[in-house]
Formats: C-alpha cells, sequence, structure tokens
C-alpha cells in the first residue's frame, strides 16, 4: 500500500480526497476494503462509514488498477484524524492496514489586518491559514466585492500601496474554487482629514425677510470632525463656531471642519437676511 499524501490541508466545509494505491498476492480474493481513523495496535478498527459522525459524509472509490480514495463531504474540525486504507481476504490473518496513515488537517481562513492606517500610509492584509493548503489562489473582496485586478495581491497578501479614505471598508478572502468558504470580514479603518465639507440652510426654502436662518456645517472625516469653524465674506477672522450656526446679518458664509489630521472648507453661501442684494468679494 502506497498513500498519494502524508498530510492534507483543507478548508472546513470544503470536500476532500484522501488517495493511494495497493496490490495483493494473486491467490487471495480481497473481500472488504475500507476506511479506518487513528488505527489502535491489536485491535480491529471499525469501518468509517459505520461511525455516527461520518454519516452521509463518506464515499469509497477504487479502479482496476487498485487505486483508492476516500471522499469525504462537508469536513470540519472534528475530522482531524489519521486516515487508513484497510484491506481484507478470504484468507483469516490476511489482511493489512498501511501505517502512519494520512493527517487530515482542518484550517479556516481568517483576515488579518492593520485594523486602521493613516491616509497616505501602505497597508499589507494577509490571508491566513492553520496548515498549508495546496497550491492555493487566493481572492479578495472588499464590502463583499470581488477586487479588480489593479490591486497588487502578492501569494496570500493584498498590498495597499498609498491608502486613501476609499480603502476604507470590510475586506474578506478566499480560495479559488471554494469562493463559497470565504473568510470572515475584518475591517480597514482609514484616518484621514474632512472631505466633502459643506453648508446647508434651514429653512431650506426662501428667507422671510427679518427671519433667522441656522446653517449646518456637513463633512466626511475620521476621526469624526468635531471642531466647526465659521467664516463671513472671505474674511480670516471666525464670526461663531460650532456644528451650527445662526448668523445675524446678510453675507456669504462658509464653515472650516477640522480633525486631527487636518481641515477643509466649504464652499460660500449666501444668506439674505435683510433683502440687500449680496456682492460676494473672494
Amino acid at each position: 500500500m502506497n498513500y498519494i499524501q502524508q498530510e492534507i490541508c483543507s478548508l472546513n466545509g470544503s470536500t476532500v480526497f484522501i488517495n493511494g494505491t495497493f496490490t495483493h498476492p494473486e491467490h487471495l480474493i480481497v473481500k472488504q476494503r475500507i476506511w479506518v481513523i487513528d488505527p489502535v495496535r491489536n485491535k480491529e478498527p471499525p469501518d468509517l462509514k459505520t461511525a455516527s459522525n461520518f454519516s452521509g459524509r463518506v464515499e469509497y472509490f477504487i479502479d482496476e488498477q487498485n487505486n483508492f480514495a476516500l471522499k469525504l463531504s462537508n469536513i470540519m474540525k472534528e475530522d482531524e484524524h489519521e486516515y487508513c486504507f484497510r484491506v481484507l481476504t478470504d484468507v483469516e490473518g490476511q489482511r493489512w492496514m498501511r501505517t502512519p496513515g494520512i493527517k487530515l488537517r482542518v484550517t479556516e481562513l481568517h483576515v488579518e489586518s492593520p485594523g486602521e492606517v493613516t491616509e497616505g500610509e501602505s497597508a499589507v492584509l494577509t490571508c491566513k491559514t492553520t496548515c498549508s493548503l495546496t497550491d492555493p489562489t487566493f481572492i479578495w473582496y472588499k464590502d463583499g466585492r470581488p477586487l479588480t485586478t489593479e490591486m497588487i495581491q502578492k501569494n496570500q497578501q493584498l498590498h495597499l500601496q498609498t491608502v486613501s479614505s476609499e480603502d476604507a471598508g470590510s475586506y474578506s478572502c478566499a480560495v479559488r474554487g471554494s469562493e463559497h468558504l470565504p473568510s470572515t470580514a475584518q475591517t480597514l479603518r482609514v484616518r484621514h482629514p474632512p472631505k466633502n465639507v459643506s453648508v446647508s440652510i434651514s429653512p431650506s426654502g426662501g428667507i422671510v425677510e427679518g427671519s433667522s436662518v441656522t446653517l449646518t456645517c456637513s463633512s466626511d472625516g475620521d476621526p469624526p470632525v468635531e471642531i466647526y469653524t465659521w467664516f463671513k465674506d472671505g474674511g480670516d477672522s471666525p464670526v461663531g463656531s460650532g456644528h451650527s450656526y445662526v448668523p445675524l446679518q446678510s453675507g456669504f458664509y462658509y464653515c472650516q471642519a477640522q480633525n486631527q489630521h487636518g481641515d477643509q472648507r466649504s464652499a460660500a453661501v449666501p444668506v439674505n437676511i435683510n433683502g440687500e442684494t449680496l456682492d460676494y468679494i473672494d
């Protein structure tokens, strides 16, 4: 008897084939060919097909050249055993089993991520396994969608050369051919200065002369923006602070959003409280 592999590493939930070949003396008739696990010396091992925890998941294959195989479906961590092929003949005492057998190891995919990076830095994500899969091709996903070939992938790693805020999201990996068995997703956070800073006016309809109006500053930033500063008519001296601002005079107002990584100003918006014509000069 010869086993083609000595150890097999497979993904949790996948199907695995354990293979080998055997020959026997021509005067003997093979009566039974079975697979067993974790054999113990001087103890007759049970047929794997009779084990309740393998029920419905085991198939045996053999051809005319005495190539044999075990197909084990939907493997799980509890299937990590030593698998041996056993041949019984029509002559008492003429039975064989090759030991050591084939060790099955079961792994899941896990993404190792830096967790968070600052915009402009590089980041490396790794698709980790607890044992070595056979010639795997790794596939990467961001927010559940396959990444384009423009992304730099090396073996089990995904390299983000210059990270931008658009790279923030949930990353997972899979092995080609077993795309239905992806890793759990890991979130990559990208710290960056405020972006898309804008001012909204409330009420949004026309302003009744003499009534009050509220300006609200919105932005994208990570960490979230905490410092909002208001300016009027292109001046450099602040006229107010806070997420919202109530102007008392007509003019062109803009806000500046700031976090620890930088700041950005919005476009100016006109506020006409007294009904006069506004003419903005930057």
